[in-house]
């Protein structure tokens, strides 16, 4: 029996429009501003905050020169309708600072899941067996201690080489709540594509792309997270 018509219908997807380069996207892969009570323009990076609300998607480049020009008080004001509004100076070091805080906050999760391995040799052994469906490195990692984890990746058909996570082995160890994590690896499907998510927003905001190594960012070295910027 053919599936009817309503049953076949792919499930709606929002989009959103960034309001500096009108780009739109889905609700992952832009980024969500809201005001707090005082009318101060903050990142709501899980898109849970009340009222209305504006959107990015421009890596922090493109945000520091049109706050510079003056361009996004105009967008924002025009997003939020005229509403009383404040821009933090350090806007994007807060935005920053909640991506970074949301990709090893789920990270955390994750590894609380079971979802999550560390260890050279236990990520290893997993990854060789096929078991790993994400491979993370630290900033820091080794060039040696990456090439031997992404080899044995490529052994159990995983992709060509892990990601460079945009923090250094203490901040993961403290995200994690473990010593000296060096290398993640993610052995369930579900929780890589959230941590991937969560990890591509980061890294696109602060001008990484997907292949591209983050030891020269200026940022990657220890990411900026703050309580209560969101």
């Amino acid at each position: 029996m053919s599936a009817s018509p309503a049953a076949a219908r792919e499930p709606h997807v929002p989009i959103r429009t960034c309001i500096l380069s009108r780009r739109e996207g889905t609700r992952d892969a832009l980024l969500r501003l809201a005001l707090s009570p005082d009318g101060e323009v903050l990142p709501d990076v899980r898109a849970r905050a009340p009222g209305r609300g504006a959107w990015l998607g421009v890596d922090r480049a493109a945000l520091d020169a049109a706050m510079a020009k003056g361009k996004l008080r105009g967008a924002l004001a025009r997003a939020f309708k005229g509403a009383p509004l404040s821009v933090p100076d350090d806007l994007a070091r807060r935005i920053e600072g909640a991506l970074a805080r949301d990709c090893l906050d789920r990270l955390g999760l994750e590894a609380r899941a079971g979802m999550l391995v560390a260890g050279s040799e236990r990520i290893e052994a997993a990854a060789r067996k096929g078991e790993v469906h994400l491979l993370l490195h630290a900033a820091d990692a080794s060039e040696d201690g990456n090439r031997k984890l992404d080899q044995a990746w490529r052994v159990g058909g995983g992709n060509d080489r892990g990601l460079v996570i945009p923090a250094d082995r203490t901040t993961l160890s403290v995200a994690l709540g473990r010593e000296n994590v060096v290398h993640v690896a993610l052995v369930e499907q579900g929780a890589a594509a959230r941590v991937a998510r969560a990890l591509g927003r980061w890294r696109a905001f602060i001008g990484t792309g997907p292949d591209e190594s983050v030891r020269d960012d200026p940022h990657a070295a220890r990411p900026t997270i703050e309580q209560g910027s969101e």
